[in-house]
């Protein structure tokens, strides 16, 4: 009963919202019913990286997207975004994912290892194999558990709000997303915690990755190597986009990380305000 009476309760506050959007959804799929266009070709020979739009301060606000455009960009691999991902995801649900002369692989880690085999090319060659170990521990660590943290602050516990102001996402879907988020956190575990937990954690991870960057200018050095895309992908979300919420308020404690996401910025990104819509204001046009 108590179910039910929530159900109702968010049926009479958004049913504007799900009118709208029930509407909405029901033409779109007489549309693509009865007015299917033939895909147009995309080119041979040319990475297609299928993403969401550009972002309001960085180039995406997913940070897996911003991780694979920048591995493209530091490999000098040909590709071209297309931003159709919320329409067209992966075999995988994936957002962000590529295909290659018809070939798709889904997951940004096994794009990246598609790229190196197709292209033969490996900007980690030269590392030592404790190398190699170290920057995957870093990777990892940021990508399935900083993750978490910078997930739960942006989309549950700010509830996507600081975003949404860039992004006009309608209430019913936004509290959809929200607590589909909510469960996936509490599946991996760190949903489970209190937010003061959680920011222990995220507080811990980043300390972690400070003390272990010391005064080098990338993670292993003088030259970035594939992890550091990974890193810069979720740094970029907490530094350039999170509006004045909890994750920016966390890596500003730690000047070595925020001038660390300068560098990569300026290293591969040099067209950034292209790509990106300044909150919203223009239309990106790389």
């Amino acid at each position: 009963m108590y179910f039910i009476e929530v159900v109702r309760k968010v049926v009479e506050n958004h049913f504007k919202e799900i009118s709208v959007v029930a509407l909405s959804s029901a033409i779109v799929l007489v549309v693509k019913r009865f007015r299917r266009k033939p895909r147009q070709p995309y080119p041979r020979d040319v990475v297609i990286h299928h993403q969401v739009g550009r972002g309001p301060f960085a180039p995406s606000i997913m940070p897996f997207a911003v991780k694979l455009e920048t591995y493209l960009r530091m490999v000098k691999v040909p590709y071209m975004n297309i931003h159709d991902s919320y329409q067209k995801r992966s075999s995988k649900g994936k957002l962000t994912w590529i295909e290659y002369n018809g070939v798709k692989v889904a997951d940004s880690e096994f794009s990246i290892e598609f790229i190196n085999k197709t292209f033969n090319v490996d900007p980690d060659q030269n590392l030592s194999e404790e190398q190699k170990a170290m920057a995957y521990a870093m990777q990892i660590m940021i990508e399935e558990h900083t993750y978490w943290a910078v997930t739960l602050f942006r989309w549950v516990y700010e509830r996507a709000e600081k975003i949404n102001q860039y992004l006009g996402i309608p209430s019913i879907l936004r509290y959809v997303l929200v607590e589909g988020l909510r469960k996936k956190c509490k599946a991996q575990g760190l949903g489970l915690h209190s937010p003061q937990e959680v920011r222990r954690v995220m507080i811990a991870d980043l300390r972690t990755l400070d003390t272990f960057l010391g005064n080098k200018d990338f993670i292993l050095g003088d030259n970035p190597c594939k992890a550091d895309c990974a890193i810069f992908g979720l740094l970029s979300q907490m530094y350039y986009q999170s509006f004045g919420g909890e994750n920016e308020t966390a890596i500003k404690e730690f000047p070595k990380l925020w001038t660390y996401c300068e560098r990569m910025k300026a290293r591969f990104w040099p067209d950034w305000d292209d790509c990106i819509t300044h909150g919203g204001t223009t239309i990106a046009t790389v």
